[in-house]
């Protein structure tokens, strides 16, 4: 573990901004003792929450202003050009010029890649970052890209997500050799587009990526790949549909003990397992997605993240910057001569 870990949080982002950014980022501080947090945004704004932090956990805080906010629903292109002061540009800075190690937002997303790539650049051989997330699974999480920075990917694309997701799972899970399937509408060869297919034989190729083929989307939950590469369209989708059946899991089971004729006792019998189950399938256990591609650790959160998911998040980001992914990624690319 480094001595410290320096973590740049735009508490201006997502749908609760200081109110929830602040206490979240707080609750991590006190978790962990190495991290220094650079809280950026409106200093009148964020002050209020700090009044009930310990000393000891203010005496590793330090507000840095930004006297503009993007907006969720404002333009990528808008924020690049004209939100230069913005709490997303001045987090991005800090990590540019080395005073931060990582940045962490529940903001808009394409600024956030816009500003990202523009600021920390792309890593060398890599085309357009890749949003990576774990996704809850039988066996615990694996990670899934891209969900929604690119719409569109080519086979390059697709190689390259599959080369950055299989780092983060090795050095952030410790696997040796991570599982790597492409998501497809069936395993067999024929199955899918050309992309996926040119994809599926650039990794065939590449001994160095234990590829295991084509993966269906019900499979991703069973665990049978440790990594699943997409285009964001198709990532996004599933991120979605799986925070909804999530939901219609806790929903229905809520349901059915509250209207049973014996609800009183089924209460009491299930609700342990109740609580269980929810922590369990719940996507916020496992919020925050890494921009991958980027030349420094940059860690998206859910706008509408709780406490603890936005927690999560931040959680996410010291672990990346204190084993420094970009990095590792990058002499992946490197070894394979990508």
């Amino acid at each position: 573990m480094s001595d410290t870990i320096r973590v740049a949080v735009d508490v201006m982002g997502g749908d609760h901004g200081p109110a929830l950014t602040v206490p979240a980022a707080l609750q991590v501080s006190r978790e962990l003792a190495f991290l220094e947090l650079i809280l950026v945004g409106d200093a009148a704004q964020i002050k209020p929450y700090l009044q009930p932090a310990e000393s000891d956990v203010l005496d590793r805080v330090v507000l840095k202003p930004a006297s503009q906010i993007v907006a969720m629903n404002e333009k990528p292109s808008v924020a690049l050009r004209s939100k230069q002061d913005s709490s997303i540009h001045i987090a991005m800075q800090l990590v540019r010029d080395g005073q931060a190690d990582a940045v962490v937002s529940a903001g808009n997303s394409g600024a956030l890649m816009a500003i990202g790539r523009h600021i920390l650049k792309m890593l060398p051989g890599i085309d357009r970052p890749a949003m990576c997330a774990q996704v809850p699974d039988v066996s615990g999480h694996c990670y899934l890209l891209d969900l929604g920075a690119n719409i569109n990917c080519s086979s390059d694309h697709l190689y390259q997500y599959a080369i950055m997701g299989s780092v983060v799972a090795s050095v952030v899970d410790k696997i040796d050799q991570p599982k790597v399937g492409l998501l497809n509408v069936g395993k067999e060869d024929i199955k899918g587009n050309e992309q996926i297919k040119l994809a599926a034989r650039l990794l065939e190729e590449n001994s160095r990526i234990n590829y295991i083929g084509y993966v269906e989307a019900d499979k991703i939950f069973e665990h049978v790949a440790d990594v699943v590469v997409c285009d964001g369209f198709a990532g996004n989708v599933v991120l979605k549909a799986s925070e909804g059946v999530a939901y219609l899991i806790k929903h229905k089971i809520t349901d059915i003990v509250n209207h049973s004729w014996y609800s009183g006792l089924m209460k009491a019998l299930v609700a342990p397992l109740i609580k269980v189950i929810g922590v369990e399938i719940d996507p916020g256990r496992l919020n925050g997605a890494s921009l991958l591609g980027l030349q420094g650790s940059v860690v998206k959160s859910h706008g509408a993240a709780s406490q603890e998911s936005f927690a999560s998040a931040i959680r996410l980001a010291v672990e990346e910057a204190n084993k420094n992914v970009p990095q590792l990624i990058n002499q992946q690319l490197q070894i394979i001569g990508y």
